[in-house]
């Protein structure tokens, strides 16, 4: 029982594992990404698009690659939010569970919650990049920051902005990441554990599939209001020594007063379009690579993942 007890994944496996998953997941979905950060952008009524006509446009304008425009962002991005998210997620979810049983449902949550924390404040630099670097397309020529590729752009946002520019925005990011583990982490878990209940799903590429989706779908409407605060906050420019907002809750305010309630869920279709597969392709990656390897290396047989 000891020995078995000893042959669990290292946590430094856990965090690579958890940031490649989180890599590999967003080489399908950056497009994505790009066309919700431009809608949650739009703040005027000349700006505003559909999904498929911000789509359109970039690919008219800009051309078809500029769909992956701030990949190398998203990707440092995952790097160290999810790297850390998921590898701190892992240890503490086997640290809370006991030998036959999974930690209940609010102890998910609470353990989403901090390892949603500590990802947001490591990846906020990335974040802070990734932002820009999808946003400049919509500005005229002049107004550009052209960044060529993730480390200029953190390397001239220190020259010209100030190192703490890199954490611009890191409350409300770390109140989006709050938000969306303790839904998407806690909500995957659960759903999981639902449907194997059911007995119509056995562990396997179509229940993390079925888990994912559910999960994704919860995550977006709850994270969707902290996300565009977030958003905003990070791209805003000072303007005679004026920053556009004072913080997440100014921006709030006045999306709802400028642009109505419902602009706080703008970009819905592409932010769960964009977080349903990237939450199916993370957590189906990352539990084909925790059985690979608790199969392989372990030997533990009839194993999967360990969310």
């Amino acid at each position: 029982m000891s020995n078995e007890k000893q042959k669990t994944i290292p946590n430094y496996i856990k965090f690579t594992f958890g940031g490649s998953a989180g890599m590999a997941a967003t080489l399908f979905v950056q497009p994505l990404d790009l066309v919700k950060n431009r809608m949650q952008l739009a703040a005027t009524q000349q700006e505003r698009a559909t999904s498929f006509q911000v789509l359109r446009k970039i690919i008219v304008n800009e051309g078809v690659f500029a769909l992956y425009t701030g990949l190398s962002a998203g990707l440092l991005r995952q790097a160290t939010y999810t790297t850390t998210r998921l590898g701190v997620y892992s240890w503490l979810f086997e640290t809370f569970s006991d030998e036959n049983k999974a930690p209940n449902f609010l102890t998910k949550a609470a353990l989403g919650m901090a390892a949603g924390m500590c990802g947001a404040f490591v990846g906020t630099p990335a974040e802070v990049s990734l932002i820009r670097m999808t946003a400049d397309g919509r500005l005229p020529a002049a107004e550009r920051r052209n960044y060529k590729n993730v480390f200029e752009a953190l390397t001239r946002i220190i020259r010209e902005e100030g190192l703490l520019t890199l954490w611009r925005g890191a409350i409300p990011t770390m109140g989006r990441a709050m938000v969306v583990n303790a839904a998407q982490l806690a909500t995957y878990s659960q759903a999981k554990q639902i449907l194997i209940n059911t007995g119509f799903f056995h562990d396997g590429i179509l229940l993390h599939f079925c888990a994912s989706m559910i999960s994704g779908l919860v995550t977006t409407a709850a994270s969707m209001p902290v996300d565009i605060a977030k958003t905003r906050v990070q791209n805003m420019k000072t303007i005679d020594g004026k920053p556009e907002y004072k913080g997440a809750l100014d921006v709030l305010v006045k999306v709802v007063k400028n642009e109505g309630p419902f602009a706080l869920w703008k970009g819905f279709t592409p932010y769960y379009f964009r977080l349903g597969p990237h939450t199916v392709l993370t957590f189906i990656f990352l539990e084909q690579m925790n059985g690979a390897y608790n199969q392989l290396v372990l030997g533990k047989t009839g194993t999967g993942g360990s969310l």
